[in-house]
């Protein structure tokens, strides 16, 4: 019997961890990964916290922070756009980072370029006020899509440009290839310019999903630009630009390894970003501008994307987070999040009552194949009523544990996931609600999401038992119970 250390410190007596890895081998590979976390991720296990919301956020190392010190306090840095030795200074470490990015991903820089923004909410907004939407051309996009990808169609719609979604199926939350061929080859004859754009996450959010990257050589084929959300795939999976060549690239670093927070990217093609007209200019965007003549010429490269002044303190922290996680390895991250994926959904899998009944309901694919370490479920009672995600969020608090409960921003996947059908969602049900709860009580729904744990780049066995440890102690043989809990304020 296997004893390891709970989030309290005290031990837990289980053949569970030998089980583990002797049907994880590969597991042994990656302890790289438990020596960095005992040096530069210490707090967590010193405050016993289990952390297991790696979609929604990143850890930085104790690496980092000293590393953002240390420069800050060894030279002297300021705003960009002129040729003083600050403004150079930083001018310099910007466009270090800059190619720190492009190298991180394969990008052929005469190719690519880096926009900094603000996260990948950011990337996709630029993108939205600038593609060239027009009534002849379409938005398609997937079913599990972020709202930040989603909200693009609002912009589509002004410009009157048809906007339609591609979906998926109700049980592992995937689209099949063949559905969305269907979608791309709708009204193609005779068209001369971009049939127009196409967007889809490389990774679900939701449920971990990843979706064909030969998704993006298929839109190629059909005339289409594509935007890939990459925000919660790189941080643990290697996207190489120089074979999957998107028009653009939505990616927020905090996801990633942390720190900074505030910093995103898009990463664009030139030929791509070369057709976007922005609406608007502004204070580092332009090239050249006159007030009595009334016109404006836009800067010719990604600055005309970069409104006014960029986090010039906090992107150079990009270059170094990245160096960071070169010397983790991407590739030693991917292995251990695929192996700790596939015994968490092992041990939710096994979770029962007294009774015999399944204590879990998983959302989306109940193996690794095709998927990453994000996994979306809820808690039954013994009678089978799904426990409210509220209580589940406040209870694992109050143990230390990080979880994330909704529908984490993805209605279309939520909607698939709880079997939302379209006619319960039209006419006066959506548009009489007043609040979430009132919503969700319409469409006759026991909950308003699902519980997602997430694994990441120092996650470790001894978190996924920890986490079942939890289950198992609070919610076996209990009876379902919202009473007391506070209303829902956003999706």
């Amino acid at each position: 019997m296997t004893k390891i250390l709970s989030k309290s410190g005290s031990l837990l007596q289980s053949d569970e961890p030998a089980r583990f890895l002797s049907d994880y081998p590969q597991y042994e590979r990656t302890r790289i990964l438990d020596e960095a976390r005992r040096t530069e991720y210490a707090h967590l296990d010193r405050s016993g916290h289990i952390y297991l919301d790696y979609t929604g956020s990143g850890l930085a190392a104790a690496a980092q922070y000293r590393a953002h010190t240390e420069r800050l306090t060894d030279q002297c840095f300021g705003n960009p756009h002129s040729e003083n030795p600050a403004s150079r200074a930083s001018t310099q470490r910007v466009e270090r980072a800059r190619a720190a990015v492009l190298a991180h991903f394969n990008a052929d820089p005469r190719q690519y370029t880096a926009i900094f923004t603000a996260n990948a909410t950011g990337a996709c907004r630029l993108v939205a006020e600038a593609y060239r939407f027009e009534h002849d051309n379409r938005f398609v996009l997937t079913f599990d899509n972020h709202n930040s990808v989603n909200g693009i169609r609002e912009y589509a719609r002004t410009r009157r440009t048809p906007v339609h979604y591609v979906p998926g199926d109700g049980v592992e939350l995937r689209t099949d290839t063949a559905t969305v061929r269907a979608a791309l080859s709708k009204h193609m004859i005779g068209r001369r310019g971009p049939a127009g754009l196409f967007a889809f996450p490389a990774q679900s959010n939701f449920s971990g999903v990843r979706h064909p990257l030969e998704w993006v050589e298929l839109a190629h084929r059909h005339g289409f630009d594509v935007l890939l959300d990459a925000a919660s795939y790189v941080p643990t999976s290697p996207l190489d630009l120089s074979a999957v060549q998107p028009e653009f690239v939505a990616v927020s670093w905090y996801k990633v390894f942390g720190y900074p927070t505030g910093i995103g990217c898009l990463i664009a093609r030139r030929d791509a970003l070369a057709r976007l007209r922005r609406p608007w200019f502004s204070g580092g965007t332009i090239q050249a501008v006159s007030v009595q003549g009334d016109w404006h010429a836009m800067a010719p490269d990604e600055s005309a994307f970069e409104d006014g002044t960029v986090n010039f303190l906090s992107i150079p922290d990009v270059e170094f987070g990245l160096r960071w996680l070169h010397n983790l390895r991407l590739d030693l991250i991917d292995e251990r999040v695929s192996c700790l994926t596939g015994w968490l959904l092992h041990r939710l899998g096994g979770l029962t009552h007294g009774n015999g009944a399944p204590m879990i309901r998983i959302y989306g694919p109940r193996d690794t194949k095709d998927r990453g370490g994000t996994v979306a479920f809820n808690f039954l009672d013994p009678d089978g009523r799904i426990v409210d995600e509220r209580l589940v969020e406040r209870e694992a608090a109050a143990a230390r544990i990080s979880v994330r409960t909704g529908c984490f921003c993805n209605p279309g996947a939520g909607e698939l996931a709880f079997g939302i059908g379209r006619g319960a969602l039209r006419g006066r049900i959506s548009r009489k609600a007043r609040s979430i709860d009132e919503y969700l009580h319409s469409l006759r729904l026991p909950s308003g999401g699902a519980v997602r744990v997430s694994l990441g780049m120092v996650s470790n066995v001894a978190d996924v038992e920890g986490f079942i440890d939890f289950c198992e102690r609070t919610y076996r043989d209990r009876q379902a119970d919202s009473e007391g809990l506070p209303p829902r304020e956003r999706c």
